[in-house]
């Protein structure tokens, strides 16, 4: 594609893009964010389905680039959904529309792609990026940005009485005591897990959304920068499930953040703090990994889920979740 300016060509990043990416980034963020990029340029070509990286190129030189990801059934939404991760200028070219150009790029093939929304998250003091959103048609999405530190949770579990112990053994309330003292077994997730993991959220959403979970466990599993899903069980079968990644530059943050994207539990075992444990031991394993904080994303009006993430310590964050109809 060639702009009215003939020395302006936007088109997809290649992994020899990959340095001027960095060095335009830096320009911004005053860091080098290299880990990130490298991740995700990655993944953009082995499965360009999922990604869009697109360049801005001034002649032969990078001068911009824009990236998104497919997050199509991300914090349980059910249309085709984009996510907007990353936008860079080089400050030679500032005030020359070119973040306008790769935005505009990246909805047309988005578009092609079926996609009808595109999402992001801003901070919510960075007036300047959040002044070109609203420029480009970004507003307020119905969804709050919560985070929490990697503090320990009080399950309470040793607090409570023999006679009050949840049953963990199965949905009929049978071998009431069978699991007092063992709990829930929570181990890595992996990628055998998938089919248990989309027949649990069908359970609870009444949908099949077994193309994001595929597409969210092999980002989760093999892009992350760390490993840190979690699944709980009783007797060898999964019965509940969290999804997070510790990614080092999502959204432009610098700092060791964890994103956990979905938590699940059997409707069978609802209500019997598998969700806490669950939550707990995320918590546990990112303060020994040095992850400081875990950020999420939570429809305003979800009663239940606001709750329980109330209880298990999160708050909102200082960012903002921006949407636009494409």
């Amino acid at each position: 594609m060639t702009d009215e300016h003939s020395d302006i060509l936007l088109k997809a990043l290649q992994p020899q893009d990959l340095e001027a990416v960095i060095a335009i980034d830096m320009a911004g963020t005053g860091i080098s964010r290299r880990g990130y990029f490298e991740k995700r340029l990655t993944a953009a070509v082995e499965q360009p389905q999922d990604y869009v990286f697109v360049g801005l190129f001034v002649g032969a030189k990078l001068a911009g680039f824009a990236f998104a990801k497919l997050v199509s059934g991300a914090f349980g939404q059910s249309e085709a959904t984009a996510s907007l991760d990353s936008i860079g200028v080089d400050p030679a070219h500032g005030l020359q529309g070119f973040g306008h150009k790769l935005l505009e790029k990246v909805e047309t093939v988005l578009r092609n792609k079926g996609v009808t929304t595109l999402t992001s998250q801003v901070e919510w003091a960075r007036q300047s990026l959040v002044g070109f959103m609203a420029h480009q048609g970004f507003a307020l999405a119905p969804r709050v940005v919560l985070s929490r530190a990697t503090s320990e949770i009080a399950l309470e579990l040793e607090d409570l009485e023999e006679d009050d112990e949840a049953d963990y053994s199965s949905p009929g309330r049978d071998a009431r005591n069978a699991l007092s003292h063992d709990r829930v077994p929570v181990r890595s997730m992996s990628d055998k897990d998938l089919a248990r993991i989309v027949s649990i959220d069908t359970a609870n959403t009444g949908q099949n959304r077994s193309d994001y979970y595929a597409r969210k466990q092999h980002e989760n599993l093999h892009q992350s920068g760390v490993q840190v899903s979690l699944v709980g069980e009783l007797d060898g079968l999964p019965v509940g499930f969290i999804m997070a990644r510790v990614d080092f530059g999502e959204f432009g943050r610098t700092g060791a953040e964890a994103v956990m994207d979905t938590i699940a539990v059997d409707p069978g075992f609802q209500g019997q703090r598998i969700g806490h444990v669950l939550m707990a031991k995320l918590m546990a394993n990112l303060a020994i990994l040095q992850v400081d904080t875990v950020r999420t994303e939570v429809a305003w009006d979800d009663i239940r889920l606001n709750w329980f993430f109330s209880a298990t310590g999160f708050r909102p964050a200082q960012q903002v979740a921006l949407t636009k109809s494409l």
